[in-house]
């Protein structure tokens, strides 16, 4: 068959490649993350800003008060790994529709998701093991209720 012919509708589709389909999945996973962010990134500003005192309440105590609670860990541990690869799976989509040299395109997507890696490893370390009376002094406002 020449290039300028159209295939018989009835000609078979070439055989599928088999095993897992990550682009099939990527698709799947930007729509299911996206809407859990939705709920997740709402619930953190309606408590942040809406309930209590608004914006004039977040302050170092209330952080502090935010993550003595294993919940807000978890929520916000969970905002920040579903918006992280949801942001580097789009910027992959990005690399892989407007790059059009291999090479490039493998490096790029490589430092993508090595750059996303690196921030959910240190933001989760900071959410998990925030300490707000490390480095504390005598002379500090936290002094009292650090040692008690």
């Amino acid at each position: 068959m020449t290039a300028n012919t159209i295939a018989d509708p009835r000609t078979p589709y070439p055989p599928r490649r088999k095993g897992l389909n990550l682009e099939k999945w990527g698709w799947v996973y930007m729509r299911a993350s996206g809407v859990l962010l939705v709920v997740l990134i709402f619930g953190h500003l309606f408590v942040n800003l809406v309930l209590g005192e608004g914006v004039k309440q977040i302050d170092f105590a209330f952080v502090v008060g935010k993550y003595a609670s294993p919940f807000w860990q978890v929520w916000d541990g969970l905002m920040l790994w579903l918006a992280l690869i949801h942001g580097a799976n789009g910027m992959r989509t990005i690399v892989n529709d407007y790059v059009t040299r291999g090479g490039v395109r493998r490096v790029l997507v490589w430092v993508i998701w090595i750059v996303a890696a690196f921030l959910i490893l240190l933001g989760t370390l900071v959410i998990t093991t925030f300490d707000p009376c490390l480095g504390v002094t005598s002379d500090s406002s936290l002094w009292e209720m650090c040692t008690a």
